[in-house]
């Protein structure tokens, strides 16, 4: 997974309400278990149309959005079903934060496996940016992990909250499988005795 850096971007505005899995990835998609190429079919049913063709009024196919590194949400975003296939999509497609007042809880604890930032916030904030991400390609964010800040287009500062074990894994692009090889010597050292003591296993 990769380290976590500063994310200066244009923040993409989506205020829909409890946006779930299935609208972030649809099960079509879901056949693969490539974390790659699944950035095309982010959003796909408010993407495109029934030919494949982008639907021009969606956010993320507009000019300033297209390559949006935020994402300002609505209310309970991720909620549904708990494919990891959804983070999976984001990740590809180059979210790298996702602001809203709340999150589905397996969708949350995956962002972070992912290398996504999810950031809670109370709604007047959230709004603030929802506000800020409306104005398009001259309305650029930046979310400071190790501060934990976001800086708005006028300078000023909103913070935010985040689990510090979640936060160091982020910094350190540590996913599971990393923290687990960080212990590969504890564990030989574990096999090593038990096999040691019962050799007939």
């Amino acid at each position: 997974m990769e380290k976590f850096s500063k994310i200066k971007s244009v923040a993409a505005p989506l205020p829909l309400i409890n946006i779930d899995t299935d609208m972030i990835i649809p099960k079509q998609f879901l056949k693969t278990i490539k974390r790659s190429g699944l950035g095309k079919n982010l959003f796909d049913e408010m993407r495109y149309d029934e030919y494949g063709k982008e639907l021009e009024n969606f956010v993320l196919n507009k000019k300033a959005y297209r390559n949006a590194n935020i994402l300002v949400a609505g209310d309970n975003f991720g909620c549904g079903s708990s494919r990891e296939h959804a983070p999976w999509a984001l990740a590809d497609f180059g979210i790298k934060v996702i602001i809203s007042t709340s999150f589905a809880d397996i969708f949350f604890n995956n962002c972070f496996k992912n290398g996504i930032l999810p950031i809670k916030l109370e709604k007047d904030k959230r709004d603030t940016l929802m506000l800020d991400a409306e104005k398009g390609s001259n309305a650029i964010l930046t979310v400071d992990l190790f501060d934990q800040e976001i800086t708005r287009p006028d300078g000023s500062i909103i913070q935010f909250e985040v689990d510090s074990f979640r936060k160091h894994c982020l910094l350190n692009g540590l996913d599971d499988i990393e923290l687990t090889m960080k212990k590969i010597k504890k564990i030989n050292d574990f096999e090593q005795t038990y096999f040691t003591r019962m050799p007939w296993l």
